[in-house]
């Protein structure tokens, strides 16, 4: 048809797969010409729709048997219609599924009639790549094109009965790119670049802080990428003015931290402790030295694999008691700037008490190893450094594996005390908030554009308390998580600090691969339920049914995780999920990627 100054072609969609995926129109909505899809549904009322389905299900039934009874073999295509139909059946029966006589027609517009039979052909092959069948309205087009006008009238009338479950996954709002502004509201500011969106192509963008909690996990398998997705977001949270403290066990994050000017204590090197009986400075709740105490027990806990029996944790209590008191520290806050006991004074108190009580000294005798033999480097005086900054990374690489969790737990113990810390009053309300945020805005954009510029590094906003726009933003990633869940305390630890970051302005990020481990535990579970930002990277076909099963992942979305290439994740964060690549400009991908020629001198920074 000739239409005003342009011609126009009208197509029939009169062949479905046996099977669709969500948004299976969306290759014709996104085709890149003028393009009209219609699409009529007329619903059917159950009766109508429950005698038709029960002919249809005697006559394939019929040919069943009459086949059956001529000896011939079973017709695939029978069998297959026979069983979708019993299972349409069931669920109209059971109120769970409608049907609908629905219509779709597709009108092509182009300037000219060689130019339109182009588009046709690329329409048709773009209507083929989700397995739908078109033919054109050959002697039709005029009621095929008023079809397609927003009239609501079908002078085609080709219709074919779809169920509920099918025309929804049509509707033409859906899309596998992520929710955007309802119309009306504004978008809110925030969040950084994921990646690409593999089904569309279009941009993941995410803002986890804007969620119900700020907390993420990510599962991947060894290989799959999932430290240079975790680096990049790290890179990308330090552009927004996030501070971020990582958990290292392999030094990964080391060159990261020297191209951003960040920190790093090297956990097991030379000179570099932590105390664990260390009382934090500056504003602290009342309850601070009971807080320790209760550590204490955590700390003691994973340093034994288990918790004590009763008899000796009542000994433990007791000495942590008299080894704070033996350093003058009671619940008196004056007291607590006095220099901290050390784990030799506990098991020194655990000794004298086990003159008396032999469970005291049983303990004293299992944390011999701690004290005086081949582990007590960590533990063996004051605390050497107290790092800060918009980036720190904990490295465990030096620690022995019998060293590893109890260093995960006094790392993220360390951390925590400083997200703990009350934050000061916001400096942004008032008669000068705007131009205050203004000025944050700006000076994250510079950071930014440097960032992009050839041989420019990251050089971060400005800190100070006149541009903060409300309580600091603190991100805490703890890569390879198993090392600490597989200890009860620790994952115990790990559980309470995901329940309790959303109230201080923080996110805590999990990364493990050994998936299986933490689907199967209790705290695992607790973990990942606190976490609203879930990222699902390639999965070994051991663990997929257990992945599939707790984050409720159709065959299509576990296909997927276990076939992804290097790079590629699913974002689930609630009802939104999304498949997408992780991309970096290259400059980031020089710096996410760099490793340190040698280790620096100086064990609690890595300046170059």
């Amino acid at each position: 048809m000739r239409v005003g100054d342009g011609y126009a072609a009208t197509l029939i969609v009169c062949g479905y797969p046996a099977e669709v995926g969500i948004a299976w129109l969306e290759p014709l909505l996104a085709w890149a010409g003028r393009l009209d899809v219609a699409v009529h549904i007329d619903p059917l009322p159950t009766e109508v729709a429950t005698g038709r389905l029960r002919r249809q299900r005697a006559r394939l039934e019929s040919s069943r048997r009459i086949d059956a009874d001529r000896g011939r073999l079973d017709d695939p295509l029978v069998e297959a219609a026979a069983d979708d139909a019993a299972a349409l059946a069931d669920r109209l029966a059971r109120g769970q599924a409608r049907l609908f006589r629905v219509g779709l027609y597709l009108t092509v517009h182009a300037p000219t009639r060689a130019l339109l039979a182009d588009a046709v052909a690329e329409v048709r092959a773009a209507a083929a790549s989700v397995l739908l069948d078109t033919h054109p309205a050959t002697w039709r087009q005029l009621p095929g094109w008023c079809s397609t006008l927003p009239l609501g009238h079908d002078g085609l009338n080709q219709r074919r009965v779809m169920d509920t479950d099918a025309l929804a996954a049509a509707f033409p709002l859906a899309c596998p790119d992520l929710p955007g502004p309802l119309p009306g509201e504004d978008a809110t500011p925030g969040g950084v670049l994921y990646g690409v969106n593999t089904a569309s192509g279009g941009i993941v963008w995410w803002d986890r802080w804007a969620q119900d909690n700020h907390n993420a996990v990510v599962l991947a398998r060894s290989g799959a990428g999932k430290s240079y997705l975790v680096k990049l977001d790290v890179l990308r949270q330090l552009y927004d003015g996030v501070h971020v403290a990582v958990i290292d066990p392999e030094d990964e994050y080391t060159a990261l931290a020297a191209a951003v000017d960040g920190r790093v204590v090297r956990l097991g090197a030379a000179e570099v402790r932590v105390n664990p009986f260390d009382i934090p400075s500056g504003p602290t709740p009342r309850d601070a030295l009971t807080r320790r105490a209760l550590f204490l027990h955590t700390l003691i806990g994973v340093l034994l694999g288990e918790q004590p029996p009763p008899q000796e944790r009542a000994a433990l209590d007791a000495a942590i008691t008299a080894t704070y008191t033996a350093a003058g520290i009671s619940h008196d806050p004056s007291t607590w700037t006095r220099p901290a006991p050390v784990l030799a004074d506990l098991a020194a108190a655990l000794t004298r008490i086990g003159e008396t009580n032999p469970a005291a000294a049983t303990l004293a005798a299992r944390l011999s190893p701690w004290v005086e033999g081949a582990f007590k480097d960590l533990f063996a005086g004051p605390t050497t450094t107290n790092p800060s900054g918009h980036l720190v990374v904990w490295s465990t690489r030096h620690l022995p594996d019998e060293l590893r969790a109890a260093g995960m737990l006094l790392a993220l113990d360390a951390i925590w005390r400083d997200v703990d810390q009350p934050s000061p009053p916001d400096p942004s309300k008032g008669p000068t908030s705007a131009h205050r945020q203004a000025r944050l805005a700006n000076s994250v954009s510079r950071a930014t554009r440097r960032v992009g510029q050839p041989g420019v590094r990251y050089l971060p906003p400005r800190q100070a308390s006149d541009l903060r726009l409300g309580p600091q933003r603190r991100l805490v990633v703890v890569d390879e998580a198993w090392t600490l869940m597989r200890e009860p305390d620790g994952a115990r630890f790990l559980a309470r600090m995901s329940k309790s970051a959303r109230k201080r302005n923080a996110g805590i990020t999990v990364v493990t691969q050994d998936a299986a481990d933490l689907l199967s535990s209790d705290l695992g579970q607790v973990v990942i339920a606190n976490a609203a930002t879930q990222i699902l990277m390639r999965q070994a076909p051991q663990a997929i049914d257990a992945v599939a099963d707790v984050f409720h992942l159709t065959t299509g979305e576990a296909r997927l995780l276990l076939a992804a290439p290097r790079g590629e994740a699913l974002l689930v964060a609630g009802a939104s999920r999304v498949s997408y690549l992780a991309i970096a400009s290259p400059t980031e991908h020089a710096t996410v990627t760099a490793v340190l020629s040698s280790e620096p001198d100086d064990d609690t920074a890595a300046a170059t």
